[in-house]
């Protein structure tokens, strides 16, 4: 129930929707119990039990204890006042009301599901966007522990699951309580005696239930878990295709999803299984209750304590109680059901941000003077990848970092961006520490491209618009030129406006690369960040990209990450790295007189 609570707290923003739910809710469950109740004087005429003899007279009201009687003796009274003696028209009269009664009835029953509408889907599209903004904001170091396929399933098998077993409770917390205590009013009010039965049937009906429900959160879990694989597994599939049919290793693959499959299978027939038990246990019950009934209430009416119209009515009010009274033991099933699920959707939303701004934080808006490292070290788990790493960064200037793989050079591109923080010493910007600053405005003063150019089922203007959503159509051109890449997408079908496919797809490596600069280009940002952008690159791609990484750094500040060494013998400065430490800094031609650790590196990669 905690998560029911939970996930009660996003109804607060409907709560006018909630509100003419509950007040429909009142009107349906008033007019349910009339309706029944509208039924005792008609037949008292069909059956005429009347005494056509006796004079009717206006009734006077004495009191709870006679309040049956005086009900039906005012009925009778306004039905005498316009039939008089004529059966057929009184019969009309009262069936007339009847119908009144249950058009109201069904009206308000409407209008409450017209309110629930909203407040449901209102409930499940924010807590949606909840759990996808939440997602946005977590750090990398969330998702390197995490299958993608678990989260994506958290944000729709498991929403869906809300969608369909917890949140259509919401509709019951107002109508079936509601109907039930205005029909208990009216059968007490007809026989407090068959009453007490009445009572006997709804803790029966919810101990039953809940017995059945008892693991049903369990199994529920294991149901969603398996789905969260199966999703990884197709994740994983699509994303690498290539290599998998390369190495012929579709069968292998295949187990695997058939085997997450049948597990999902076996999960998945001891959940519905349990939850179809609950429909025919309640229903049994309810028979039950009203044979009790029918044995009870006959001997009452044979021993004259209760007439048969009354009884025939009070049945109908029976009924009337266990329609809800079975609804909420289903709801109370469900919330079982979908607790596993809120479970696990609340989990996300849960999770601590350890990178959250700070109260108060500085919001920068430019940057003046240098960037600073400050004796940092960085470890992703057990090991530091990065040892009492200092340098300094001008203005204007570019620092190159070179060195092995696993050295630590693609660590401080993590770091300066905060995709990660460090564990020990500081990163200033214009001497203020990264972690004082808004991350919003730390990343407005960073261009970043990567190795893998990261492209998005867009146009290409859109694509480039990610960091400058005000950049015109001219803007975006100037960008490709100085990317290198207009040369290019001139000649596309749609130019600008073309969609390059899923990740960029329908583009070569090198094209793509171009797209990638040019997007940090339109951006203008005055700090670039270059992650080994030429390291997945052919040659002729290599030099074309290398030209627009030239026309990009003029008049900024960079860090770039290089592997293919040739690309960075004009930075300002050189960084060597190894295992995390700085073991050369310097120009690439006082590097190259040093005869050390950079000098071997250019020999190595000049003999291949």
């Amino acid at each position: 129930m905690k998560q029911f609570y939970n996930i009660l707290k996003y109804a607060k923003p409907y709560k006018q929707f909630a509100l003419g739910h509950i007040i429909s809710n009142i009107l349906y469950a008033l007019f349910g119990a009339l309706s029944f109740v509208a039924l005792i004087p008609m037949l008292d005429i069909l059956f005429e039990q009347k005494e056509k003899t006796r004079e009717i007279v206006k009734p006077i009201y004495k009191g709870l204890s006679s309040l049956k009687d005086f009900y039906k003796d005012y009925l009778a009274y306004q039905v005498n006042l316009y039939a008089k003696d004529d059966s057929q028209k009184a019969l009309l009269l009262v069936i007339s009301l009847i119908i009144v009664l249950f058009l109201l009835k069904n009206i308000f029953g409407y209008l409450a599901n017209y309110f629930m509408v909203f407040l449901r889907n209102g409930v499940v599209r924010d807590l949606r966007n909840a759990v996808y903004k939440k997602t946005v904001e977590l750090p990398l170091s969330y998702f390197s522990e995490q299958k993608k396929g678990d989260i994506m399933s958290r944000v729709t098998n498991d929403v869906a699951t809300l969608q369909y077993s917890m949140l259509p409770v919401l509709e019951l917390i107002a109508r079936e309580p509601l109907t039930i205590i205005f029909t208990i009013i009216m059968m007490l009010i007809i026989s407090p005696q068959l009453t007490l039965f009445v009572f006997i049937f709804i803790p029966l009906s919810g101990f039953v239930i809940s017995r059945i429900g008892k693991s049903l959160k369990r199994k529920s879990d294991r149901v969603q878990i398996e789905q969260g694989t199966i999703l990884s597994i197709l994740e994983e599939t699509l994303t690498g295709l290539r290599i998998i049919k390369g190495f012929n290793a579709e069968e292998k693959f295949d187990t695997k999803f058939q085997e997450s499959s049948a597990r999902s299978y076996h999960f998945s027939n001891k959940l519905f299984n349990r939850q179809n038990l609950a429909t025919p246990a309640s229903e049994f019950l309810g028979i039950l209750v009203i044979s009790i009934l029918l044995w009870y209430g006959g001997r009452l009416v044979f021993n004259d304590m209760l007439d048969g119209s009354s009884f025939i009515a009070y049945m109908g009010l029976a009924y009337n109680i266990m329609v809800p009274a079975k609804a909420i033991s289903r709801g109370l099933y469900n919330i079982k059901q979908g607790d596993a699920a809120a479970e696990r959707i609340q989990e996300i939303i849960d999770t601590p941000n350890p990178l959250k701004d700070k109260i108060n934080a500085i919001e920068k808006t430019g940057f003046d003077s240098e960037i600073t490292f400050e004796n940092i070290s960085f470890k992703y788990q057990d090991e530091y990848v990065l040892k009492n790493f200092s340098l300094t960064i001008p203005k204007g200037k570019t620092v190159a970092l070179v060195g092995q793989s696993g050295s630590g050079k693609s660590t401080i591109a993590n770091l300066i961006t905060r995709f990660y923080d460090v564990n020990e010493g500081r990163i200033l910007i214009d001497g203020i520490d990264i972690r004082d600053l808004t991350t919003v405005s730390l990343r407005k003063q960073l261009g970043i491209v990567t190795q893998d150019a990261i492209l998005f089922n867009e146009s290409i203007k859109n694509n480039l618009k990610i960091g400058n959503d005000l950049a015109t159509d001219e803007d975006v051109i100037e960008a490709l030129k100085i990317a290198n890449a207009w040369e290019f997408v001139k000649d596309l079908p749609h130019g600008i406006e073309t969609n390059i496919g899923d990740s960029g797809n329908k583009l070569s490596g090198g094209q793509k690369q171009r797209l990638s600069i040019a997007r940090a280009v339109l951006k203008s940002p005055p700090i670039m960040v270059l992650d080994e952008a030429t390291s997945a690159l052919d040659t002729e791609s290599e030099r074309l990209v290398q030209v627009a990484l030239e026309n990009m750094m003029k008049n900024r500040t960079s860090i770039v990450i290089a592997h293919r060494l040739s690309t960075i013998q004009n930075a300002d400065e050189i960084i060597v790295l190894n295992k995390g430490e700085i073991v050369e800094k310097g120009k690439h031609s006082q590097l190259i007189t040093k005869n050390g650790v950079y000098k071997k590196l250019v020999d190595m990669q000049s003999f291949e």
